[in-house]
């Protein structure tokens, strides 16, 4: 039986060893809950030193779903509007998530080329809005994901744009950095160039992605912001009573760099990949800034790689989607360029 190569999504890795090493290293005698525990005020200070940002605020969560639609419910308010690209997940694959924990807020896609937006783009969106008019929702967040879900990355120039922007207007900004760690090896930057520094309010860290076993988190650089979701998270039951064990995650996660190491090991594997395919004519629709790659290979093909072995998700019209991991090989990779050079010839 041929053994499977997964490259449906960086989601179906497994926990990184020493996220599993601190979890049972917590696993020692009796703390305090709900986060008055030391292993709680040791990973708000790694966060804090990572970001360079003395008074951040941090608030562990069990998914990117939670992190986004908590994060966004304490920027937006009820009557108001969170923009973002057309194709961002928060619209497209929360489940209305940030609507329900907002209250009603309403979330408005807006085309760019690349699935990324653009400065003028947005300024041209919010010059049309009848601001002050009721029946109109009002903008009052601008959250952009990178890398998108179409695998480009926002460089740091263009989240400082877009964030000035927006904030002309008003609004908050927030990041979706569901892979924010790849991000940051694409680009060579730190995590405070991308956020606080380039105007970003609220980042969710992507954890789960990246080796995590069970926490994302909020991270938070506005204290308005943050005094509302100390309620907020507790409000929708995310207030963990034993949180040691999700700050001991993201405390191990961000601890000599860990993050950006397996990142960048993920982002390497897709650039083998596309170097292997390359070698024999075989071209992404796009060329991927981090772990994430398409390629239009059409049913039929499609449908013999996956008989090779390889798994992939169909993004319709003869499509598909390739993502690797902090735990993809080099070996598993020359495999997989490998069993597609055979579909091709066979």
């Amino acid at each position: 039986m041929t053994t499977p190569i997964e490259l449906r999504s960086d989601n179906t890795a497994g926990v990184a060893a020493e996220i599993l090493d601190a979890v049972a290293a917590a696993n020692t005698g009796s703390a305090l809950a709900y986060g008055g525990d030391d292993w709680t005020e040791r990973m708000r200070r790694v966060v804090g030193d990572v970001f360079e940002f003395s008074d951040v605020a941090v608030f562990p969560v069990v998914s990117g779903t939670a992190a986004n639609s908590l994060g966004l419910s304490a920027m937006c308010p009820p009557w108001g509007a969170v923009l973002c690209h057309e194709s961002a997940h928060i619209v497209r694959s929360e489940g209305g998530a940030t609507s329900m924990f907002s209250g009603g807020a309403v979330m408005q896609g807006l085309p760019g080329p690349g699935s990324k937006l653009e400065p003028a783009g947005l300024a041209r969106a919010l010059e049309s809005v009848r601001w002050g008019d009721p029946h109109e929702s009002q903008p009052a967040v601008l959250s952009l994901t990178s890398p998108t879900d179409r695998g480009a990355v926002y460089s740091m120039d263009e989240v400082a744009a877009l964030s000035a922007v927006a904030r002309a207007r008003g609004l908050k900004v927030h990041l979706d950095g569901a892979r924010l760690a790849n991000a940051l090896v694409a680009l060579g930057c730190t995590p405070a160039d991308l956020t606080w520094r380039a105007g970003v309010d609220v980042v969710s860290l992507g954890a789960m992605k990246n080796g995590s076993l069970s926490t994302d988190a909020i991270v938070c650089f506005d204290p308005a912001v943050a005094e509302q979701l100390v309620y907020r998270t507790k409000r929708a039951g995310h207030v963990a009573s034993k949180m040691r064990f999700q700050s001991a995650q993201i405390e191990a996660y961000l601890t000599d760099g860990r993050w950006l190491m397996w990142a960048a090991n993920a982002n390497a594997r897709m650039a083998q990949l596309v170097q292997g395919l390359g070698a024999f004519g075989v071209a992404p629709l796009a060329s991927p800034d981090a772990n994430m790659a398409f390629f239009g290979v059409g049913e039929a093909v499609a449908a013999r790689l996956a008989e090779a072995g390889l798994l992939f998700y169909g993004v319709g019209d003869g499509a598909i989607r390739l993502v690797t991991s902090f735990a993809t090989t080099p070996a598993e990779i020359d495999d997989a360029v490998e069993r597609w050079r055979s579909v091709l010839a066979g």
